[in-house]
C-alpha cells in the first residue's frame, strides 16, 4: 500500500509504502507526482517504508517504468526506514535517479522532512569567484 502522508505540500510529497506494493498502488501514487511535476516542475519526495514487504512482479514493473519515466523530475529523495533497510534502499535507489538522495531512520523522520523542505543550498563563494575570473 502507498498512502499520501499529511505533510505533503505542493512539490514536497511524502508517503508511507507498508506491505507489499502492487499496481494498484501505482495507478494512485503515479498521477499524484505527475500533477505535482506539471505544475512545479521538479519534486522532492520522502519515502517512509514501514512493514515493507517488496513488489509483486507487476509494481516491480511499474517502479521500473516510474524511475525511468521520472530520472530527473525529481530533486531529492528523503527514505526513511529502519536502521537495517536504509542503507540498502538507498544503495538501490541511486543509480537510478539524478535526484540527490539520502536515508534516515525512523527517529529521524523530522530532519528527513527538514531537509527535504529545505532549500537548495547557494553555490560556494570560491566557486563564483573562479566562475567571474572566467576560470
Amino acid at each position: 500500500m502507498i498512502a499520501q502522508l499529511a505533510r505533503s505540500k505542493e512539490k514536497r510529497l511524502g508517503f508511507k509504502l507498508s506491505g507489499k506494493l502492487t499496481d494498484e498502488d501505482y495507478k494512485h501514487f503515479v498521477p499524484a507526482i505527475d500533477a505535482a511535476i506539471a505544475f512545479y516542475g521538479k519534486v522532492r519526495i520522502l519515502a517512509e517504508f514501514d512493514d515493507f514487504h517488496g513488489w509483486d512482479l507487476h509494481a516491480l514493473w511499474d517502479d521500473l517504468k516510474f524511475t525511468s519515466t521520472h530520472f530527473s523530475a525529481i530533486e531529492r529523495i528523503a527514505l526513511v526506514a529502519d536502521t537495517t533497510e536504509k542503507d540498502w534502499m538507498s544503495a538501490i535507489c541511486k543509480p537510478f535517479t539524478a535526484a540527490e538522495v539520502r536515508s534516515f531512520t525512523r527517529t529521524q523522520l523530522g530532519d528527513a522532512w527538514d531537509w527535504l523542505e529545505a532549500t537548495m543550498p547557494l553555490a560556494e563563494p570560491d566557486a563564483l569567484q573562479m566562475l567571474d575570473n572566467g576560470e
